[in-house]
């Protein structure tokens, strides 16, 4: 792929066969930034999975930097009044389910207590393809509205490994300080490494970058290991 002028005068001030301190990583991706806009930063990490295996769970970044969440719940009765109250922008049931199906979608996450998985379930196919469906996963199918909707707006955020075993989480933003967007690397390494699969072998992370939305990648030393020496 062709890359601009901008992309390749960056790309010049990164040494490639080298791996940068975490410290010194995250100051050259801010440094190299050169969109007119506030670009996100990036972490990458290729982990050792096995083909059928993958990473999957949730996480609260100490530093935040995203706009609140429109958030979406599904859920009748009580459960209903308790979204409401908890601040829930929309909350709803057959009424949310049939306007979804006429295309509307101006929310950010949707949450569905376990009774209304039934009926949800038959979104799959527009909210699935859009990271929208609510997972027992990500903590999104509970009964527990109300501590859900405070953690999603502490800014709880998921993270999956695909299919190559590379995952990719947005972890600050070129306008922060650069030691919050290191202790939020810090803190996806750590807990990354907290569901390494008990039959992996040998090293599981194998190698870990960072990038700004326009800017090329930087490889990094493992950030939990270097503040451990």
């Amino acid at each position: 792929m062709k890359r601009g002028k901008n992309y390749r005068k960056a790309i010049e001030s990164v040494e490639r066969t080298r791996t940068y301190e975490p410290q010194e990583a995250v100051d050259l991706v801010k440094e190299l930034a050169f969109a007119k806009f506030d670009e996100t930063i990036e972490l990458s990490m290729r982990l050792n999975l096995k083909k059928s295996a993958s990473v999957r769970d949730t996480l609260v970044l100490p530093h935040q930097f995203r706009t609140e969440k429109k958030i979406l719940v599904f859920a009748k009765g009580d459960k209903a009044k308790e979204a409401e109250e908890a601040g829930a922008a929309y909350v709803g049931d057959d009424d949310l389910i049939e306007k979804i199906k006429g295309g509307w979608l101006d929310f950010d996450v949707a949450v569905a207590t376990p009774d209304m998985m039934k009926d949800v379930g038959r979104l799959g196919p527009i909210l699935g393809r859009r990271g929208l469906m609510p997972n027992p996963k990500t903590q999104t199918v509970t009964f527990e509205i109300k501590e859900a909707l405070e953690e999603l707006r502490k800014g709880r955020v998921e993270f999956r490994s695909d299919k190559t075993g590379v995952l990719h989480l947005a972890v600050g933003k070129v306008s922060m300080e650069s030691d919050k967007v290191l202790e939020n690397i810090r803190e996806v390494v750590s807990e990354v490494k907290k569901r390494r699969p008990a039959d992996t072998k040998g090293e599981f992370v194998r190698s870990i970058a960072v990038s700004s939305t326009m800017g090329p990648g930087v490889r990094v030393v493992d950030p939990v290991e270097s503040r451990a020496k």
